[in-house]
């Protein structure tokens, strides 16, 4: 039989294995893939991962006790807080919702008290932005308007997306006639146009209240989330880990809610968020129409309404309130694209 070579050669490299190859690193070259004492003597290479229970392998930047993996929530918020639109835009939310629950606290006065002899007078010492048609404070109204638009924008999304993604989330998973009827159903809504169903089913409603306006919202826009919910969970179960949870016995509401609904709801968030802009425009357009929000509920869609019959001898009555429907607008379309931005794995 002839003689087995060593296993090392004298000058230190390895000999070959004998399965078909050779590896010609040297001794010296191999050492380095063990850990080298770190600066705290702790171990800082493969054998530190493995002594420390990390990754074998990982980036030599990686701690010690390894990198926890990230998941999509937590990428998306290290995005958004590093994105200026998200920033400025949240900040300007946050002071819309905090002068919708406590105006008077940077309005003072009553947006109901008026002085007939102050019609259309401009801007005064106490009253920045001058008064309306019937006297009113145009600033105090203006503060107490975003009650209306930010309560009827929040609540009509919240019902929006809550609705269409329960009725799109059973139609993507069951499929078979109820998403055939779900869908024939959705078609039917999609032709109706939302200002005219506004005039229609509004004008037999006499409250005075911000809920018509909400239940209307909420009637006509479900459909758009219910596609969305339904895209986005027909493409969830599709995946590897929904199917190997349905070999292990997993019924049918642990898929939707703990394997499904996780991953199929951000672009339901993402539609919410932008279509919640959308939302306070719309009210203002009904309230402008005569047929959404009505007198003595204070709203920018009346301010508005009221205003624009005397554009030419006092327009402080129509920019005042229009600007602060503008600004409202466009923050939570900034936001919405920026959630979008953040949450979209194809930007990453």
């Amino acid at each position: 039989m002839p003689e087995q070579p060593p296993d090392r050669f004298d000058d230190g490299a390895i000999a070959p294995t004998g399965m078909g190859g050779a590896m010609d690193l040297a001794t010296s070259e191999a050492e380095t893939l063990e850990r080298r004492p770190g600066p705290d003597g702790g171990p800082e290479g493969v054998a530190g991962d493995l002594a420390d229970g990390g990754p074998v392998g990982g980036p030599s930047g990686a701690s010690g006790a390894g990198e926890r993996a990230r998941s999509l929530w937590s990428d998306a918020w290290r995005d958004l807080r590093r994105n200026p639109v998200f920033i400025v835009s949240g900040l300007i939310i946050v002071f819309l919702v905090i002068i919708s629950i406590w105006p008077s606290l940077i309005a003072d006065g009553n947006p109901l008290q008026c002085d007939l002899s102050k019609a259309q007078e401009g801007s005064q010492p106490g009253h920045p932005f001058g008064f309306n048609g019937q006297g009113c404070d145009v600033y105090t109204r203006t503060v107490y308007g975003a009650r209306a638009s930010v309560t009827v924008g929040v609540c009509a999304t919240a019902g929006v997306a809550l609705l269409g993604s329960v009725l799109g989330g059973l139609a993507g998973f069951f499929g078979g006639w109820w998403d055939s009827v779900l869908s024939r159903i959705t078609d039917v809504f999609f032709g109706i146009p939302v200002v005219l169903g506004g005039l229609v089913f509004l004008s037999v409603i006499t409250s005075t209240t911000v809920w018509p306006v909400i239940g209307f919202i909420v009637l006509l826009g479900w459909p758009q989330i219910a596609r969305i919910g339904r895209g986005s969970v027909i493409t969830a179960k599709q995946n590897d880990y929904v199917q190997a949870a349905r070999a292990l016995g997993a019924g049918n509401s642990r898929l939707l809610l703990r394997h499904i609904a996780p991953n199929a709801v951000a672009p339901v968030i993402v539609v919410a968020t932008i279509a919640l802009g959308t939302y306070i425009s719309l009210e203002a357009t009904l309230s402008y129409l005569g047929v959404g929000l009505k007198p003595p509920a204070v709203s920018w869609g009346i301010d508005i309404s009221s205003a624009s019959a005397y554009i030419r001898n006092a327009p402080h009555m129509l920019l005042w309130p229009a600007g602060a429907l503008a600004i409202t607008v466009l923050a939570f379309i900034m936001l919405g694209d920026a959630v979008r931005d953040a949450l979209d794995p194809k930007l990453r």
